[in-house]
């Protein structure tokens, strides 16, 4: 037996019992007569002490112990004179009869703590090492009880865990995927799944009527702080179900995770709100409503003044920073930076000081008298103190910009508050978009997307107004999941593709095997899928989710301690019939 107890589980009732205790050393302190150490596993940390006075031989060998020695250590629990209220286990020490080096270690490239003198790179390549830290420990150990507390919701409810393949036939649409040549099959190739769609659906068509899978899921696209080549996805799918049916089961289900991971009560219903409500109103398909800061439309008040930046721009929309008007011109300006950056698009910044004299200050005073600066004032519901902000341009460009500057807004006002979790479902998306440079549609979510019903008939007609019957589930301007109710009709999927450009031997050759399931008796089906990874980063209020993955990539899709990406022999090239051209 290595240990009788973990490193984080003595208490002062423990005092005189014989223990033994394994883990990594932590810190070292000698004081000359006396030898402390720390003891570390993933459970906690415990201070051991070696007494050169009563056992001289034992005290040298304990010198010998370096940082990250993994170690086995025997002795008696004593109650501690410099008790350590921080640590749970600061009441005691461990008083060491013998000791025993289970494994050496060289001296790490960081320090193997919270604050650690790690850069992100070197931490990556060390992996195994930044995860020997609390906080990163605490992260993963959090993913877990998510991912138990998932299962547990879905299995009391009926769903049945189903796993379904990972080298699948590469298809369109979506993002790229990842390939892997078939050596048995010369010239050929799998795919690994962007995600278990089509899969659940034959699980449907099956008469499996509640699947669930917590599954890997690959997609080949750039990267940034919440993505990742391979993720991880909650998959979910259920047959005689409307939308309603979806919604109720899954928003029980994120309650049900708050309240027993974190403790917090979701109470009442989550809200609602059109797709074209939440472009309109906040720029974005996934809005942070933890705060206000609606846009307003305000072309009837400024259009026709003279100004020419108004007067030619298709949409003028402002946002009432609310006491924000001291805001200073040095910060004013570094708004207008923000606002002017490649990434955001904007080409200046229209402001209104409502002063708390009374009197108002816009950056176009020359165009706009006193009088027509009070009616934007009143359309802004604007007080003293308060600053208007308001940019223009092409509708879909500016709202997107707006919405930018909203939450950088909500960021510097303190609105955004970490601590204050607000759901939001986004319902009826447009089921297409048309994408100029490709002069064809593609689909909002995924082809299988059923139109609503009431909108299949502009299928035909006017493919921009058809309306999908699919919803996301936002929190703080996250979207954390999405789904739809799926189309289930041969003939309706059959336009559907056709919509999308495929022509009838292109869609048999990459969907057959769906059309054909979906003669012998489909029944009506959708479901949602979460992010999994990045809705453990949303209940920790961080943004990457890298930190909730063991072993994640970085920004360039690399895997620094594998070094992965890498080539292969030539012997495997020649077995798998492919060469390079680099």
């Amino acid at each position: 037996m290595y240990r009788s107890h973990t490193c984080g589980e003595l208490r002062i009732t423990d005092v005189n019992k014989q223990v033994q205790l394994s883990g990594w050393v932590q810190t070292s302190r000698n004081f000359g007569e006396l030898l402390f150490l720390d003891v570390r596993d993933r459970y906690g940390i415990t201070q051991i002490v070696f007494n050169n006075n009563t056992n001289n031989l034992l005290f040298d060998r304990a010198k010998r112990l370096g940082r990250e020695f993994v170690i086995q250590a025997e002795g008696t629990v004593v109650e501690r004179s410099n008790k350590n209220p921080k640590n749970p286990t600061g009441d005691i020490e461990i008083l060491v009869s013998d000791v025993r080096i289970l494994s050496e270690s060289k001296t790490p490239p960081f320090t193997i703590e919270n604050e650690t003198d790690g850069g992100d790179d070197i931490r990556m390549q060390y992996r195994y090492l930044d995860l020997r830290r609390n906080e990163v420990q605490e992260k993963i150990i959090f993913r877990h009880k998510v991912g138990h507390e998932v299962r547990t919701y879905l299995n009391t409810n009926g769903f049945l865990d189903i796993e379904t393949p990972f080298l699948i036939k590469s298809t369109p649409e979506g993002a790229r995927d990842f390939v892997v040549p078939s050596r048995m099959n010369p010239g050929q190739f799998y795919a690994l799944p962007q995600s278990p769609q089509t899969f659940k659906q034959l699980l449907m068509v099956s008469g499996f009527d509640k699947y669930y899978q917590i599954t890997r899921c690959f997609r080949d696209e750039d990267l940034r702080a919440d993505r990742q080549p391979e993720f991880t996805q909650i998959d979910c799918e259920m047959a005689f179900v409307e939308q309603e049916d979806i919604l109720n089961m899954f928003e029980g289900l994120i309650k049900h995770v708050f309240k027993t991971v974190k403790g917090i009560e979701l109470g009442g219903d989550f809200p609602r709100m059109q797709y074209d409500d939440a472009m309109r109103i906040y720029g974005s398909d996934k809005p942070d409503i933890r705060f206000g800061m609606e846009f307003i439309e305000m072309n009837d008040l400024v259009k026709g003044k003279g100004f020419g930046v108004f007067d030619n721009a298709e949409l003028v929309i402002g946002i009432n920073a609310e006491n924000a008007a001291e805001y200073t011109r040095k910060q004013l300006d570094e708004l207008t930076d923000f606002v002017k950056r490649p990434q955001i698009g904007a080409t200046g910044l229209i402001y209104l000081r409502y002063n708390n004299d009374g009197t108002l200050k816009s950056s176009v005073d020359k165009f706009y008298n006193e009088d027509e600066l009070k009616l934007w004032a009143e359309k802004a519901g604007m007080k003293q103190g308060d600053l208007l902000l308001v940019l223009c341009g092409n509708t879909d460009k500016v709202r997107k910009q707006m919405n930018e500057l909203r939450l950088e807004m909500g960021n510097r006002l303190g609105l955004r508050k970490k601590d204050d979790f607000k759901p939001l479902w986004v319902l009826d998306f447009p089921l297409l978009e048309f994408i100029e440079e490709d002069n064809r549609w593609f689909a909002m979510h995924h082809p299988f997307t059923s139109p609503k019903k009431e909108d299949i008939d502009f299928l035909y007609t006017d493919p921009a107004r058809v309306r999908a019957d699919a919803y996301d589930l936002a929190i703080n301007g996250v979207e954390v999941g999405g789904g739809s109710i799926r189309i289930y009709d041969k003939g309706l999927q059959a336009e559907m593709f056709k919509r999308l450009g495929f022509t009838d031997e292109e869609a048999q050759k990459q969907f057959g095997f769906l059309m054909n399931a979906f003669e012998y008796g489909a029944p009506p089906h959708g479901g949602l899928a979460f992010g999994f990874d990045r809705l453990c980063a949303v209940l920790n209020s961080v943004e990457t989710i890298r930190d909730f993955i063991a072993f994640p990539k970085n920004n360039s899709g690399r895997d620094v301690m594998l070094d992965s990406p890498s080539t292969i022999d030539e012997k495997q090239m020649k077995e798998l019939n492919i060469k390079t051209t680099l």
